[in-house]
């Protein structure tokens, strides 16, 4: 994590709990970017501490394409997780920042 009150963490390979993550917003991204996808899975992720967490996580959606999005989850209790932002036509090889 950084070391600034609200900066982003450095970049860590995806856990069940970001695909978790994924999976609960999958159907966000679909109707957001008018596609559907035959695979959606978390390889990336960065996070950033705010009143909550954003979540910045690459999904792999393709063959070589990939998916930047910001899931934001707050720390009340029984609170849905919300999607903030979707960036499309990334790589592997694109950074992960602030959406």
């Amino acid at each position: 994590m950084s070391g600034m009150p609200g900066g982003l963490s450095e970049t860590h390979n995806a856990t069940p709990k970001e695909q978790k993550i994924c999976d609960e917003v999958k159907a966000d991204v679909k109707k957001r970017v008018q596609k559907n996808f035959h695979m959606f899975k978390a390889v990336k992720y960065r996070t950033q501490t705010v009143n909550g967490t954003n979540y910045f996580i690459k999904v792999h959606v393709e063959d070589k394409e990939y998916l930047h999005i910001s899931v934001y989850e707050s720390m009340l209790k029984g609170s849905k997780l919300k999607l903030n932002n979707v960036q499309s036509q990334k790589t592997l090889a694109d950074e992960i920042e602030k959406l």
